[in-house]
Formats: C-alpha cells, sequence, structure tokens
C-alpha cells in the first residue's frame, strides 16, 4: 500500500476495502471484477476512489453476461452509467431505495431508531431540524400519542416505489389541520385509487393526533377493546354532558383520564369528538 501510494508500484490489487475513503489522487484507472455482486451505494464509493484530481479516470466494471444478470443487478450498474456527472449522489442514494425497498420503515413492522419514536414524530424531528437549518419558520406541533395495536402503513400494492410511499407518509404526518389532511385523502384516492384499509388508519390516526392536540391531551391509548384519552381536566357539567352521549365512559379524577369499551379503531377514534362536542356544550 505504501509502494502504491509512492508511486513505486503501478498497480494495486484489493478487496472492496478501499471504498472505505482512501484517497489516492494520482490513482486514474479502476478494474471492478464481477461488478452485478455489489450493492449500488457500494460500487458508487468504489467507483469514487478514481478521479480524485483533475486528472481524467476511467472505472471499468465487469460483470457476466447481460442474460445471467438478475433484474435488480442489471437495475444497479445501469443506474451508475447513468448518473456520472458531480454530485449524482443523491439521485443514485433515491434510485438505490426504490431497487432495494425502504424494509420496515415503512410496513407493518419497524426497528432501530424509528420504531422507538414512531414514524410520524420522526419525519415532525427531521422537518424541525431541515427548518431550523434553513432558518425557516416553523409552529412546533404538541406532542401527541396515539398508540394502536392496527396496521397503519402504506402496502406496497397500493404505491410501489418507495420515494412516494416515504412522501406521502411525510405529508400525513405534517399535516396541521383537519382540512389539509381531508384534501390529502381526496389527492391520494385521485391518484392511487380506493384507499386501503391500513392508510386509512394512518390519516385516522393523524386526525386523532390533530383533535388531540386541540384538547390539550397527551396520548390516545386503544388496547384490549377500551380507548383512554388523557390527561384531561374535566369540569361535573362536562362529565355529565360525555356521559349523556357515550353512558359507559369512565372519567378518573385521580388519573385525569377518559375511558371507554369499544370493538374497533373507528369507534376509539370516536371518543375525542366527544370530548370535544361536551366541552362546547
Amino acid at each position: 500500500m505504501h509502494a502504491f501510494l509512492a508511486g513505486d508500484a503501478d498497480v494495486l490489487v484489493s478487496t472492496t476495502i478501499i471504498e472505505s475513503g482512501i484517497d489516492i489522487p494520482q490513482a486514474n484507472t479502476l478494474i471492478v471484477e464481477r461488478a452485478d455482486a455489489l450493492g449500488l451505494a457500494q460500487l458508487y464509493q468504489i467507483r469514487g476512489r478514481v478521479g480524485r484530481s483533475d486528472v481524467l479516470a476511467y472505472a471499468y466494471l465487469f460483470y457476466p453476461d447481460a442474460s445471467e444478470l438478475t433484474p435488480e443487478a442489471r437495475a444497479r450498474l445501469s443506474t451508475l452509467a447513468d448518473h456520472t456527472e458531480l454530485g449524482a449522489g443523491f439521485q443514485i442514494a433515491m434510485r438505490d431505495l426504490e431497487i432495494r425497498g425502504a424494509g420496515d420503515l415503512l410496513g407493518p413492522e419497524q426497528s432501530g431508531h424509528v420504531a422507538a419514536l414512531g414514524f410520524e414524530l420522526y419525519v415532525e424531528m427531521l422537518d424541525e431540524a431541515v427548518a431550523e437549518l434553513t432558518g425557516r419558520q416553523r409552529t412546533a406541533a404538541r406532542p401527541v400519542r396515539v398508540d394502536a395495536r392496527v396496521d397503519a402503513y402504506v402496502p406496497a400494492s397500493y404505491i410501489g416505489a418507495e420515494a412516494l410511499k416515504i412522501d406521502l407518509h411525510r405529508r400525513i404526518a405534517l399535516a396541521e389541520d383537519e382540512d389539509e389532511l381531508r384534501e390529502l385523502v381526496s389527492a391520494t384516492e385521485d391518484r392511487y385509487g380506493p384507499i386501503p384499509e391500513p392508510v386509512g388508519n394512518l390519516f385516522a390516526i393523524q386526525e386523532a393526533k390533530l383533535k388531540l392536540a386541540r384538547l390539550g391531551a397527551d396520548y390516545l391509548v386503544f388496547r384490549g377493546g377500551r380507548v383512554t384519552v388523557g390527561p384531561l381536566a374535566l369540569g361535573s357539567a362536562e362529565v355529565r354532558t360525555l356521559v349523556g352521549t357515550a353512558p359507559t365512559v369512565i372519567y378518573s379524577t385521580s388519573k385525569r383520564e377518559v375511558s371507554l369499551r369499544v370493538e374497533s379503531l373507528k369507534d376509539a377514534l370516536e371518543l375525542p369528538d366527544a370530548i370535544v362536542e361536551a366541552r362546547a356544550a
């Protein structure tokens, strides 16, 4: 390695370890054997090891006959061939996301930091960070949690492209009022067709969050056939009005929680509406 850096050796044979950011400005030719076996991001990093000075560089990616390539491998190599200009990393990253998929980030199961935060809160935090870096004014949303054991995601059968799925998740999570959310529902139906149940649950949960924020509550939990909303300070008149609307509702003054036996998420999400009406009465 030192001999190659010093110019005493003209050829360096190595594994893919060179993708780790080694800077050798005088290297101007790269040959990759079996490029079809490497990932797109990995190939992009390896290709970046040449052309690091003002000397024209060349990268040769070798692979078997095109008929032997898998569709994914063909897509990876085509992407690299199509994006050779300076600053193409973002386009390649988005294409890589489409080829490989976003995993469980937007599926029925999640992992890592996204699972700990929830995708909606993750998006809100990301938007706040972007707003701070760009100097854009953004009103911080009241942190509200909806804990419901239901499927709430965008199925691949409804929207195939991962970038579009991410965009829909982002727009739902950042909707700031119910009118904006209803417009998004209409736009989604117009573009992709009737909304399936998991996507409908996404919209319903975000609508519930907006209502809870308006009530001043911090959470709604739907589990074991019971929905609980809190903390809320309700007066005796408000409780009586609420019981008149939902006779089996229970208000705990010690926990400041409103709970009700329900059969479905749709019924659970009607409780914030009943509380709003009780307060307005």
